[in-house]
């Protein structure tokens, strides 16, 4: 099982150790980051590997969240089901 972890947001050092340093707590396997700086903006799309989460999944995603908070950030993270499930026509 997988999920998408977006975080969007003005860009400061350490976003991709925070949100990663996160899914190893949970043992969610990073598989593969997209990120981008546009000026002072940024981007970051992460595929994750859940299979072996040692907590429930709404765990993760309310950690997710409170870390964006805390950074002043947006960070969706969503299961792929309901991804794939809100992008098919």
């Amino acid at each position: 099982m997988r999920a998408v972890v977006t975080v969007i947001g003005k860009d400061t050092v350490g976003i991709l150790h925070k949100v990663s340093g996160i899914c190893a707590e949970y043992n969610v396997n990073v598989i593969e980051v997209t990120q981008s700086v546009l000026q002072d903006m940024f981007a970051m799309i992460m595929l994750v590997d859940i299979t072996a989460i040692n907590a429930d999944f709404a765990k993760l995603v309310e950690r997710m969240d409170s870390l964006g908070k805390e950074l002043g950030l947006s960070i969706h993270t969503m299961h792929e089901d309901i991804f794939n499930s809100m992008h098919t026509v």
